[in-house]
């Protein structure tokens, strides 16, 4: 035995559990009642927020502006990836949580359990504004435009979430998508997508942001532009961030997973 082996074994055994204990493991299922717990608030929150500015913008009277409807769900997002991006990576969109299965950074057996608490909070968060306000604005569905027809929208929404998705595998692969960068760029993201487009399609980019306040409303007539387009756009958003990175990496997996180092 060489001498100081023993001394560089206990050092690196005690790196080991350290960093064991600083990092929760991701597999552990004894937590992810935790991981799903945050799912559903947070795109509880995020409805909320992206729906009931346009209730309440109608009932105030327009008090609510476009610009401010369009930003409150990009800093609701940003503030969610800020306090609970940690404890399951803060994917509140169905697109997102494929599109990180796609990736390989997050295990396709946890998506089925991410996706349905995404949909419990945002309809949760639908029957709230309901039972609030009533059925004004259609809840604050998404719906094309005047003078846009269906599929200027399904182009439009494919396009926007094709931007969104890559922008959060982007900044995920680099500077984690639960770290300061990816918040400011999702958050950021969403308002300036908002801002331009909102009047083409409503600028949804989330399946569960549109099929919700439908559900509760009765009215799904339109509801399948907002689950194909986004779907469309975080498929080709994956192909992109292959060709643009290649292999997925370790800092992706870390962020679709919400672990911290």
């Amino acid at each position: 035995m060489k001498p100081g082996a023993t001394g560089d074994t206990t050092s690196t055994s005690a790196t080991h559990m350290l960093h064991a204990m600083a990092v929760p493991d991701f597999l552990e299922t004894a937590h992810e009642w935790r991981r799903l717990f945050s799912e559903a608030w947070g795109t509880f929150l995020l409805v909320v927020v992206a729906s009931g500015a346009v209730v309440i913008g109608v009932i105030s009277g327009g008090a609510v502006t476009l610009e401010m409807k369009v930003v409150a769900p990009g800093l609701m997002v940003m503030a969610i990836i800020y306090f609970m991006g940690a404890v399951g990576g803060a994917h509140l969109n169905p697109a997102v949580t494929l599109a990180f299965a796609a990736r390989r950074n997050f295990p396709w057996s946890r998506v089925p359990g991410y996706i349905l608490a995404q949909f419990a909070g945002g309809i949760a968060a639908s029957c709230f504004l309901r039972a609030m306000f009533g059925s004004v604005a259609r809840l604050g569905a998404t719906i094309p435009g005047p003078g846009v027809n269906e599929l200027q929208a399904l182009i439009m929404e494919v396009l926007l979430t094709t931007g969104l998705v890559s922008t959060i595998l982007g900044t995920a692969s680099g500077a984690r998508n639960i770290g300061s960068n990816g918040a400011l760029a999702v958050g950021g993201y969403i308002a300036l997508a908002g801002l331009w487009a909102a009047p083409i399609s409503g600028a949804s980019m989330n399946p569960v942001r549109s099929f919700a306040p439908d559900l509760v409303c009765g009215d799904m007539h339109t509801a399948w532009i907002y689950i194909v387009g986004p779907l469309i756009g975080a498929m080709i958003a994956v192909g992109f961030e292959w060709i643009l990175k290649g292999k997925p990496s370790e800092a992706g997996t870390r962020a679709a997973e919400g672990r911290l180092d």
